[in-house]
């Protein structure tokens, strides 16, 4: 299922909700589409509206700041693109650069998306230990980052210039 990304009022990302939530809250006019994707449209009896990418809350919601994304397994893998920090190949698997057993912690900067390969190769030592160079460095995405990141829109070319994209490695 699609995920649509919604737009605080005030144009800052707050979430992601499914296809069907987000025609829902354009339907009863809680929302508006920013944009959509291109070509698909809903088709109802009555109603025809594109398939929602962005849609804005007419009404300001007002939530408590975050200043941090939470840090997930799944975080880091869409961080990384599912690239093995390694060899670029197509990673499953999340490694610690200072592995847990020497103290390291589940922090953005200290883990990295990493193929079963690699991660095994590694093992319980650090990448300098073990003569295995990190390909891109690890980042810490802000909130609104990691919203933007899990919709897989990390390149740009399908977000409006309105909306700012996250700080890449």
């Amino acid at each position: 299922m699609r995920d649509t990304l919604v737009l605080n009022a005030s144009f800052e990302p707050l979430s992601t909700v499914s296809l069907r939530r987000a025609v829902v809250l354009v339907l009863r006019e809680k929302a508006v589409v920013e944009q959509s994707h291109p070509g698909l449209r809903v088709r109802a009896a009555n109603v025809e509206l594109p398939v929602p990418q962005v849609i804005r809350l007419c009404r300001y919601v007002r939530v408590p700041f975050r200043q941090r994304a939470p840090w997930s397994r799944r975080g880091v893998l869409i961080r990384d693109r599912h690239r093995c920090a390694y060899c670029g190949r197509r990673a499953t698997t999340v490694d610690h650069i200072v592995p847990r057993s020497r103290g390291g912690e589940d922090t953005w900067l200290n883990t990295v998306a990493a193929c079963s390969a690699d991660n095994h190769r590694k093992a319980d030592r650090t990448p300098v230990q073990a003569g295995m160079r990190l390909l891109s460095k690890p980042f810490e995405p802000t909130p609104g980052d990691a919203l933007v990141l899990a919709l897989g829109m990390r390149d740009g070319e399908s977000l409006p210039e309105w909306l700012p994209m996250p700080a890449s490695a």
